[in-house]
């Protein structure tokens, strides 16, 4: 049994520039040890992707009217296709290294119930890539020199214990909002919410929108709209790594920094947390964004 499943929802494999990355992402996830990897769905290209790297697909996912598949599909049929302990949601542009598993196991042996996820280095990548024995010092170096440490946004992996995210809103993969839904569902659920940025290499390969409906953002389509409905509010999808409450330094959890920006999340956050208090906690939000316009012009 693997102790980790990777699961994943790719994009259709008919542009050539998302064929490569999504190829290049599924390449790691196959070489990490303890490792099993499931694409779920049946976009173009991807019942020839799962036979080229020897792994499952499992093509039943439900989709809404417009044909997006659905989170909660998604999650229900990893979950149900896999006797792993942990699991892992992680986008198909995402390059990933061994310390993955390493940081899920971890934390796994320290915690019942977690999230962990973490910020991610943003890296040009045009071509197919190869793998000599060094391959992942080669690519964690290539992404520190060559790419850049992405905001607090965007999560792009997600690691869990099974039992979690069992009752998940109807999302649609690959619109915004659902992704800071899942940090702010843990923290309302007191699992604790572990940044591994330090710990854990994410390397995503950057690409344009060009595969999405009118080549337009994600966070612009009607989709994002529902999602954030779904989710019960903006509040509940402005939850980023900012708001982890934990952190994996050096195979240690330790309490997060607190920074300006920290302490900023904490505040507007709790209410939110503690009481389900939205209104509070949108009208604490505009008060600490007032304030910090004022330190900006002193």
């Amino acid at each position: 049994m693997p102790r980790l499943t990777i699961f994943t929802a790719p994009k259709p494999f008919t542009d050539a520039h998302i064929a490569t990355i999504q190829r290049n992402a599924i390449a790691t996830w196959t070489r990490l040890p303890d490792v099993e990897v499931l694409l779920i769905g049946q976009e173009a290209g991807m019942t020839e992707a799962a036979r080229e790297f020897g792994i499952r697909q499992l093509p039943d996912v439900a989709r809404n009217t417009l044909g997006t598949p659905l989170i909660p599909s998604i999650f229900n049929l990893a979950r149900q296709a896999s006797d792993s302990p942990l699991l892992a949601y992680v986008n198909t542009d995402i390059l990933l290294l061994g310390d993955l598993v390493t940081s899920g196991q971890t934390v796994a042996d320290q915690l019942e119930y977690f999230l962990i996820v973490g910020r991610r280095w943003d890296l040009d990548v045009e071509e197919q890539l190869a793998f000599p024995s060094d391959w992942e010092i080669r690519l964690a170096e290539r992404a520190r020199t060559s790419g850049h440490l992405h905001r607090p946004v965007g999560s792009d992996v997600f690691i869990f214990p099974r039992a979690c995210f069992t009752d998940i809103p109807d999302f649609a993969i690959g619109r915004a909002g659902w992704d800071n839904w899942m940090i702010y569902h843990a923290r309302r659920s007191c699992w604790p919410v572990v940044d591994a940025t330090h710990d854990m290499t994410i390397i995503h390969q950057s690409h344009d929108y060009s595969h999405l409906p009118g080549g337009q953002a994600h966070y612009k389509l009607p989709e994002t709209d529902e999602n954030i409905r779904l989710a019960g509010g903006r509040e509940m999808t402005r939850f980023t790594v900012l708001d982890a409450n934990r952190r994996l330094v050096n195979g240690r959890l330790r309490p997060r920094r607190w920074t300006w920006k920290t302490m900023s999340r904490a505040i507007v956050s709790y209410p939110l947390l503690a009481w389900n208090d939205y209104e509070l906690s949108r009208r604490l939000r505009g008060i600490l964004r007032r304030l910090h316009r004022m330190r900006r012009r002193k």
